[in-house]
């Protein structure tokens, strides 16, 4: 699509919003940048900013600026119905997301993961796979862009041919595609979060389906077997399905992964032993799965795959030991925003533990979790917007031993006088992070910060 001349409204000026400015800029467009916090602080480094000269409103967009705007990009944390949004729809505008945009003038081939949990740690190895392989090559470069924190958009002028892109993709993100079309993609599990946003459970598995929305018989998706949604999704989509399974040896007779006594395999062919990899828990071979099939469908090599696997070091925020104080192991799983992140973080503990959770109210449900303590938790460190639901589930399930915290530290300060040496203390809130921090980055630094205070 030629956008030269067109004049642009950029909504939200974060991260993604001023890498979308900067790419408008440079392929012509007229960009206009809009945030409704009249607030916000943007952040932009470097001489000669292409930000210098751009139009840039706070709080409310004047009329007559809007009447002039030809098309619209949406950064993800940027809901559709926003007042902006809804009205630009009402006038039949086009509204790309920051996604949208970045593949619409992006080169060389792409691979793409969502779901709901475990699409960093996946992302994070796959993209350490990919640029081994293109060292190994030696032709092309690898980028890793998307939710993880490097905006798509930032990469693209950078691109050539021969790139290779691995991205990590939001439901957020998924709304606003229209074009998106990865070679190779990935579901890894859909289970209830964002519903505040999407309004229904079904509408959020139909977000996540849209990864595969332009996918066709030549390319490929990988999906979770023990998952009923992204199962049954299998028979649905017109991509090649490569399935894996931590509970179903060789689950179909064709391109699967699977776990069995310690060891993951693909179609028989071992991949890894599981007590070589640095990465712990169930969730964590799953997400090394999903990585090893999609690396495997674009063709690399299997001894590239298992020898990056080896060397891959757990990435920050999902369960990250920090260090041992007093014989007690303390662990960061900041990351566990929703109640099935932060399950997947209490089964992975082999020792008692000291759980520290709450935080901003995203309509969760946390019985299931809560059915997960028994064995694993035994004590509950309780903070923010959700502290007194999530105290009243745990006590409806027969667990009592809890205390509140009105802050990080107050809640690092409490685990440490009650664990006992030979236990752990994990911090995996099953909420997300607003109110009380900036994300989920700022909140688990924050508490590694705090742990270290106590050695």
């Amino acid at each position: 699509m030629n956008i030269q001349g067109l004049k642009v409204l950029v909504i939200g000026a974060g991260v993604s919003g001023i890498a979308a400015v900067k790419l408008l800029v440079l392929e012509g467009a007229l960009p206009v940048l809009f945030d409704s916090n009249d607030k916000v602080l943007v952040e932009d480094g470097g001489e000669k900013s292409p930000l210098e000269n751009i139009p840039f409103y706070m709080g409310s967009l004047p009329d007559k600026v809007a009447k002039s705007i030809d098309m619209v990009v949406v950064s993800p944390g940027v809901p559709l119905d926003n007042p902006t949004v809804a009205m630009f729809r009402g006038r039949h505008i086009k509204i790309w997301g920051e996604i949208e945009l970045a593949y619409e003038f992006a080169k060389g081939r792409l691979m793409a993961v969502t779901g709901t949990n475990g699409k960093t740690t996946t992302v994070t190895l796959l993209g350490e796979i990919v640029k081994n392989y293109v060292e190994q090559r030696g032709s092309g470069k690898a980028f890793v862009v998307g939710n993880i924190g490097n905006p798509y958009t930032a990469e693209v002028q950078e691109m050539t041919e021969d790139s290779i892109t691995v991205a990590e993709i939001s439901s957020f993100q998924l709304e606003t595609i229209e074009k998106f079309h990865p070679d190779v993609s990935a579901i890894l599990n859909i289970t209830p979060d964002h519903l505040n946003r999407h309004g229904s459970m079904e509408n959020y598995v139909s977000i996540k389906k849209k990864i595969a929305l332009n996918q066709k018989e030549t390319d490929t998706i990988v999906l979770n077997y023990d998952d009923p949604y992204t199962r049954a999704f299998g028979e649905e989509t017109k991509a090649k399905v490569v399935y894996f399974s931590s509970k179903e040896e060789k689950p179909v007779s064709l391109d699967c992964l699977y776990l069995k006594d310690g060891v993951i395999y693909y179609n028989g062919e071992k991949v890894i032993e599981t007590g070589r990899m640095k990465l712990l828990g169930t969730h964590n071979y799953e997400n090394v799965m999903a990585a090893a099939g999609m690396a495997l469908s674009f063709g690399i090599p299997m001894d590239l795959i298992s020898e990056t696997i080896r060397d891959f070091h757990p990435v920050e925020h999902r369960i990250e030991f920090v260090e041992t104080v007093n014989g007690v192991d303390y662990y960061n799983d900041s990351k566990g925003t929703n109640p099935d992140a932060a399950i997947r973080a209490v089964d992975a503990m082999s020792k008692q533990t000291v759980l520290i959770a709450g935080g901003f109210d995203k309509h969760s449900k946390y019985d299931e979790w809560i059915e997960h303590f028994p064995g694993k938790i035994r004590l509950l460190v309780l903070m923010g917007q959700t502290a007194e639901d999530i105290e009243s589930c745990a006590r409806s399930h027969g667990f009592e031993n809890i205390r509140m915290a009105d802050s990080m530290e107050e809640a690092v300060q409490t685990a440490y006088r009650e664990a006992e040496p030979g236990e752990a203390v994990l911090l995996s809130p099953a909420c997300a992070s607003w109110g009380m921090f900036r994300n989920y980055e700022e909140r688990g630094r924050i508490f590694k910060e705090e742990v270290r205070k106590l050695s």
